[in-house]
């Protein structure tokens, strides 16, 4: 997110610098599943679904000018998405939850099939499956290309990054903000928070409540497999390389990054309900991280009434909304505000909850 943010304001002329705490932060990014996705997301939410909508109408965009700066493709494609379900009441709540989210987003198409309709979609389905719901507004990315190429598209525009640089004080000063590391202070007419779980810390030091919490997810990585999936699952996504990720875990468990053998045992258990080939494939990699969530769930977005220039954004959809944080959401605080869209998103709504 803060990659985005940095480069969105660097495109537009700004002289950004992005400060990084460095490899002992608890990074999102370097456990992210990789999903741009639509489906699901809002649904009882109108605003966060249409700002999803837009992100993820934006991503081509995006990709292409990531590509013409580095060169490099980071996996993007946008082939459609499935939730699987393993059971009829499965099927009944995902049905149900995206009629909730067509009537107010009639633009989100879908479509809930059956067993038999999904295995023309995705061969080699087990037994246990009885259907999905498909999308084909949802697609997928390397999420470490991703955080590469955004770093990169940042300094060819002329943005610095200071690595190893953990933030120990946030000031006003006059019509400046300094920022404060162990060894310097920097000096910035705008702020940008978006630090991740760090945002809360943080944003208090201007006069701003972000509530946030850590919540666990695991992830398993097999060996590389010959191509079998041409979409992404939600809980299933084989990479460009042929690896396949397993995930789909929810831990409250505190700033506790770590695995667990009976968590991961859950994982791959339902993946091979899902694809029994699988039982086969090697796991060579396992990782535990670090969502960023609010008491909704839903992003948070807003700029200090008490020093105005200061803004904080903390999210768990840091891939699915890039798009829109680079270029929606950064021209508009290099303006000096945020979109008339976010508003619903700011973090008062929770001061009467």
């Amino acid at each position: 997110m803060g990659a985005a943010l940095a480069y969105g304001l660097q495109r537009r002329g700004l002289s950004t610098l992005m400060l990084d705490e460095g490899d002992i932060a608890f990074r999102a990014a370097r456990g992210n599943f990789g999903l741009v996705w639509v489906q699901n997301k809002g649904t009882d939410f109108p605003p966060y679904a249409q700002w999803t909508w837009t992100s993820a109408q934006s991503w081509s965009e995006l990709d292409a000018e990531m590509q013409e700066i580095t060169g490099e493709d980071i996996g993007y494609r946008r082939p459609g998405g499935v939730e699987i379900c393993l059971d009829a009441e499965e099927f009944a709540s995902t049905r149900a939850a995206m009629q909730r989210l067509q009537a107010h987003a009639p633009h989100v198409e879908y479509e809930m099939l059956d067993r038999k309709a999904l295995s023309q979609v995705l061969p080699g389905l087990g037994p246990d499956v009885a259907g999905g719901c498909y999308s084909p507004a949802d697609g997928h990315v390397n999420p470490l290309g991703l955080l590469r190429s955004l770093h990169q598209c940042f300094k060819s525009k002329g943005g610095r990054i200071e690595n190893g640089e953990r933030v120990i004080a946030v000031q006003r000063r006059g019509s400046a903000f300094s920022v404060d590391t162990a060894n310097t202070r920097h000096h910035g007419a705008r702020l940008v928070l978006a630090a991740g779980l760090g945002t809360a810390e943080l944003a208090a030091m201007i006069g701003l409540k972000i509530p946030l919490r850590p919540e666990r997810g695991q992830v398993l990585v097999t060996e590389r497999l010959r191509p079998f999936l041409s979409l992404p699952v939600s809980m299933v996504r084989q990479t460009t390389e042929g690896s396949v990720q397993l995930g789909a875990s929810k831990e409250n468990v505190g700033f506790d990054e770590g695995t667990q053998a009976p968590v991961m045992n859950r994982i791959a258990a339902r993946a091979v309900r899902v694809f029994p080939h699988l039982a086969r494939a090697r796991i060579v990699r396992a990782w535990g991280a670090l969502r960023i969530m609010t008491p909704d769930t839903y992003p948070i977005y807003t700029q200090s009434q008490q020093h105005p220039g200061a803004f904080a954004a903390a999210c768990h959809s840091g891939v699915t909304l890039a798009a829109a944080h680079a270029l929606h959401l950064a021209p508009a605080i290099g303006d000096g505000v945020l979109p008339e869209a976010l508003g619903p998103m700011h973090p008062e709504r929770f001061e009467h909850a």
